[in-house]
């Protein structure tokens, strides 16, 4: 089984994101299951709702998931597996109560009689792995009787039979003790641990999301970065599947790139159903998509898009400098027949309002985009013409 197993005390960020989409990739390939699991145990460090947002995410994504847990359920588990190791000797009872250190004191020779009288005194106790050539004595149960991250880390990829475990670079110098923890607790598994390296600079996937970046794009980058052997550099998730090769990923970090990622987001707003990506601008034409595509020569986000379709359709601004043509010709124009093309349109407006075609092009822009420069009018004109009076006034 694969695995995704972030915390809910922030924003989901792309590293984070990329992890879970390796993850899910791989587990495909394997025809494996792919589990969620909300590490939550730090109730401190919790962000309300973040663990809601994480599996909306993951959903926009396409991501799904054979099960969902939060490490909070697991409470009684982590306690009873402890208690195993102290009664087989593997654990001890300590009052040095710090998780950054070892035991500094003579815990380990306490006696079964010694540890009653520590519970009914009530006085604060961990529980510590006893140390080996390898280990120091790391702490496996707080104070509060929650487990350590790594106790149970290694406790829920034991029982989920994880393998292999596909996480952070940063948590590498992690790895040992968890191996210890699933040795002692009698796992005979050998899993692998790869360590993806980390996007610097990565900013939150929410943040791309409120910028209009799309999906697609958010996971072909995700996938392309680090990644010298994808076979070409537009792609989707199901045609990733049939090439993606971890062991090809980079082990250098990746500065985050925003030129790549508006490059391969234009690309894929190319890709979008015409009429799909109208409703995006509260449409439901295929034209508007059409309408929209054309902008995609000086746009690479939804939101560009969106206020280039906003300047079409919103009411004009006749008090400009060419103010004048603009309301000589939104008259004619209501007064126009149906004009197929743009030329046609064009010669209409030539002949009815005396205006030559360099006299005519300014006004015409400024009334049918609401901007001096942009898109030439013959090729937004024939998505634009069932709206030409909305578009006009």
């Amino acid at each position: 089984m694969l695995r995704f197993a972030p915390s809910p005390i922030g924003d989901m960020h792309l590293d984070n994101l990329q992890i879970a989409i390796v993850n899910y990739l791989v587990a495909q390939q394997k025809n494996d299951k792919f589990l969620v699991r909300i590490e939550d145990v730090n109730v401190e460090e919790m962000v309300e709702g973040k663990d809601t947002e994480i599996m909306m995410i993951l959903e926009k994504f396409a991501l799904k998931h054979n099960s969902v847990f939060h490490q909070s359920e697991h409470l009684n588990l982590y306690q009873t597996l402890a208690l195993r190791l102290l009664k087989e000797k593997k654990a001890f009872v300590c009052q040095c109560q710090d998780e950054n250190s070892s035991c500094s004191s003579s815990c380990k020779e306490l006696s079964q009689e010694d540890y009653s009288k520590l519970k009914e005194s009530g006085e604060p106790f961990v529980v510590r792995v006893k140390q080996n050539d390898d280990i120091d004595d790391f702490v496996i149960l707080k104070t509060d009787g929650k487990p350590s991250y790594n106790f149970a880390c290694a406790s829920d990829d034991m029982m989920s039979d994880i393998d292999p475990v596909i996480r952070d670079e940063k948590y590498l110098n992690e790895t040992t003790k968890q191996k210890h923890i699933k040795k002692l607790l009698g796992y005979e598994n050998e899993s692998d641990y790869v360590h993806l390296s980390t996007i610097k600079d990565s900013p939150s996937v929410k943040s791309l999301f409120e910028q209009g970046f799309v999906p697609d794009a958010i996971l072909n980058y995700l996938l392309l970065v680090g990644n010298p052997q994808a076979l070409k550099e537009v792609f989707t998730l199901p045609e990733a599947i049939e090439w993606f090769e971890l062991e090809n990923l980079s082990k250098t970090a990746e500065y985050f790139d925003i030129a790549k990622l508006k490059h391969l987001n234009r690309e894929h707003l190319k890709l979008i159903d015409d009429k799909l990506l109208s409703t995006f601008f509260g449409f439901a034409d295929a034209n508007i998509g059409r309408l929209a595509k054309v902008y995609l020569k000086e746009c690479s986000t939804i939101n560009e898009l969106e206020e280039k379709i906003r300047a079409i359709f919103k009411a004009k601004d006749f008090s400009g400098e060419f103010g004048e043509q603009m309301k000589m010709l939104s008259e004619l124009i209501f007064e126009a027949p149906i004009l197929e093309s743009f030329d046609e349109f064009q010669s209409y407006l030539i002949n009815r309002s005396g205006l030559k075609e360099d006299a005519l092009l300014e006004p015409l822009q400024q009334l049918l985009t609401g901007t001096a420069n942009g898109a030439k009018l013959s090729e937004i004109y024939p998505y634009i013409k069932s709206y030409i009076l909305e578009v006009a006034s």
